[in-house]
């Protein structure tokens, strides 16, 4: 894990992270998920998942997004840590199953100062989730505030 903090003045468009490390996903963690917050069929039971569009049981997207976002926290030590600022696109282009195993990609593909914080900066990524076959799963466009390291007049 990358260990300076990072301050907006730190980031710039074309720059890259890759995960410090990877997930590996597990059924029970899949259907703990789904129980809890998508109880849909093809979430909770391998045979409903089978016999579903997925063909198998299939993670949550949302709990793929929070996967996700622990990735991008410890890649990206934002100083202070990242506080979202919206997500302008979100896409589950193929279901992640039990045994598989997700990194990151991260590009900066816009930076500019917050409008209504003088002590903080806009930083836009574009972020690519691969599986172990290097398979996309997730593609996301979002935003972060990181503070300034000198706030601006």
């Amino acid at each position: 894990m990358p260990h300076k903090d990072l301050y907006f003045e730190d980031f710039y468009v074309g720059q890259k992270f890759n995960s410090v490390m990877s997930y590996t996903v597990t059924a029970a963690e899949i259907q703990e998920f789904g129980r809890k917050y998508d109880p849909q069929p093809f979430h909770l039971d391998a045979a409903a998942g089978e016999a579903s569009f997925f063909h198998g049981l299939a993670a949550s997207g949302w709990l793929t997004a929070a996967i996700v976002m622990r990735l991008r926290v410890l890649s990206i030590p934002v100083s202070g840590g990242m506080i979202g600022a919206g997500a302008e696109e979100m896409r589950w282009t193929e279901p992640v199953r039990p045994g598989d195993t997700l990194r990151t990609e991260i590009e900066v593909i816009g930076v500019r100062y917050a409008r209504t914080r003088k002590d903080y900066g806009l930083v836009t990524t574009r972020t690519f989730c691969y599986n172990q076959n290097n398979n996309v799963v997730l593609r996301a466009t979002v935003n972060f505030l990181a503070p300034l390291r000198e706030i601006r007049p």
